[in-house]
């Protein structure tokens, strides 16, 4: 059974809240940590730990970055266009807003929730940490440089001192990488998505868009992070059913843009992600965020019913009226499958009954699910058939072709269906007859088991009995098996 993960956006979803969330889920830390390890990066470290949001135990992930690459985080003040940009931002040039920093005030490496707490070891309140000597009297933050690492480049010339990385450059990096090729070719989803829809938002080509180096650092090791707990959580379906996205403007350093952010609004369109905008005045979904969802949404809508198997839950950064949680569960929908098939149909009035019971033979032969004839009539009174063949859509031009080679029809009508069909699974059960073929079908509340008529017809003749007899033999065997 594959593994379904929900991702429960409420607060809305950023890179660090997404790995930390993961990780709460069982994704194996020891891999991780391997993986970030073999990255052709230098200048950061990371830090997980366990933190308090709303009296609940969850689990932050953190990047943080050395002193060549540290950066600090707008005051939320700032953001809201009540202070002016802080020292760090009128020197180092950065463009953007960080990911989630949730405290106005606070300087915390580790997610903790008390204002003025910079704890490396897990401690709650330890004490003032500063970089420099001295206390910062705004957010310093090592996550979320999230719409500030774009730098276009114009004229062929780079403003800032600092290196910039392409995205050609990024995804040399995740090719490097030693995790496994469906974690790159996540990580790599993941970036160009990011790409593409900083690119619109700037009105330039992909290849004139550069992440700065700071945030680059950052998002590099939270979509890797990612991508890699993500293939070794084995997951194959993502269902994020929305967005929680907060409203009212944020302010950067080319002037105040409103919120979703211009990225998040091109990934929202361009990949179907439904948002639902809030009152919280300020940005819940950041464009990584964003990106991975539309990188690994497989489906927006929960199973009608579901059994949650593991939960895990993710902090952010930032202070807002709700708690910052991204919650991640994984689960079991209902065992009803949609799917969607062909049916062929076509009137027939001048072709033998042999004829038509061969063409039966000759389509299931060829993969038809299901072939019927029922009576008609046709136009001036004339008795015929309907043909009907139930089939998939990449067999149905093949069988369309053994309907015009073996009838008279000169038209064949098509229709593509959805259809809802339960789990089922071919059995080899031993009974006190024989063994007999039988068909398993799940439903919400057991298993139903249907015998093959192929089985029963041969145990019916080998022991020369009622074949409704047979039947009811294999059914009670079949009651016996494990559920």
């Amino acid at each position: 059974m594959s593994n379904m993960l929900y991702l429960e956006c409420l607060s809305g979803i950023s890179g660090d809240m997404t790995v930390a969330a993961l990780l709460d889920l069982g994704a194996d830390r020891q891999v991780l940590e391997k993986a970030l390890e073999s990255l052709p990066v230098d200048g950061f470290s990371i830090e997980i730990k366990r933190v308090v949001k709303s009296g609940l135990d969850v689990c932050d992930f953190d990047v943080v970055l050395d002193k060549k690459h540290e950066n600090h985080d707008h005051d939320m003040e700032y953001l809201h266009g009540k202070e002016t940009p802080s020292y760090a931002q009128e020197n180092t040039g950065l463009e953007h807003v960080h990911e989630e920093a949730e405290h106005p005030h606070v300087h915390d490496h580790e997610g903790a929730e008390h204002p003025h707490v910079h704890d490396h070891e897990g401690a709650e309140h330890p004490h003032v940490h500063d970089h420099e000597g001295g206390e910062h009297p705004h957010v310093h933050d090592h996550k979320g440089e999230e719409h500030p690492h774009v730098h276009v480049q114009e004229g062929g010339e780079h403003h800032h001192s600092h290196e910039h990385r392409g995205l050609q450059e990024i995804l040399a990096i995740i090719s490097h990488a030693e995790i496994t090729d469906r974690a790159k070719e996540t990580a790599g989803r993941i970036f160009t998505i990011l790409a593409e829809a900083e690119a619109a938002a700037h009105g330039v080509p992909m290849e004139e868009v550069h992440f700065h180096e700071v945030g680059a650092v950052d998002s590099i090791v939270d979509i890797i992070a990612v991508a890699v707990c993500l293939d070794n959580l084995d997951i194959t379906q993502v269902v994020v059913p929305k967005l929680c996205e907060g409203s009212g403007f944020i302010r950067c350093q080319h002037g105040t843009i409103p919120v979703p952010v211009p990225a998040v609004a091109n990934i929202a369109g361009l990949h179907q992600i439904r948002l639902q905008i809030t009152d919280i005045r300020g940005e819940l979904v950041t464009p990584t965020g964003a990106a991975i969802v539309a990188a690994v949404k497989t489906a927006d809508t929960l199973p009608e019913t579901f059994t949650i198997l593991r939960t895990g839950m993710g902090a952010g950064k930032r202070s807002y009226e709700r708690p910052s949680i991204l919650r991640a569960m994984l689960i079991r929908g209902e065992q009803k499958e949609a799917d969607s098939i062909c049916k062929l149909e076509t009137n027939i009035d001048d072709s033998t009954g042999e004829m038509l019971g061969y063409v039966m033979d000759l389509l299931f032969e060829a993969g038809a699910k299901d072939v019927h004839y029922t009576p008609v009539f046709m136009k001036k009174n004339r008795p015929a058939y309907q043909l009907n063949v139930i089939c998939t859509e990449e067999d149905a031009h093949r069988l369309e072709n053994i309907i015009f080679r073996e009838t008279t029809t000169i038209g064949i009508r098509r229709c593509r269906m959805d259809r809802t069909v339960l789990k089922r699974e071919m059995l080899q059960v031993d009974t006190r007859l024989g063994r007999a073929a039988v068909k398993a079908c799940r439903l919400e509340d057991g298993i139903r088991y249907y015998p093959e008529y192929s089985s029963v017809t041969e145990l019916s003749r080998t022991h020369n009995l009622p074949f409704r007899e047979v039947y009811a033999v294999i059914q009670e065997e079949c009651r016996k098996l494990k559920k």
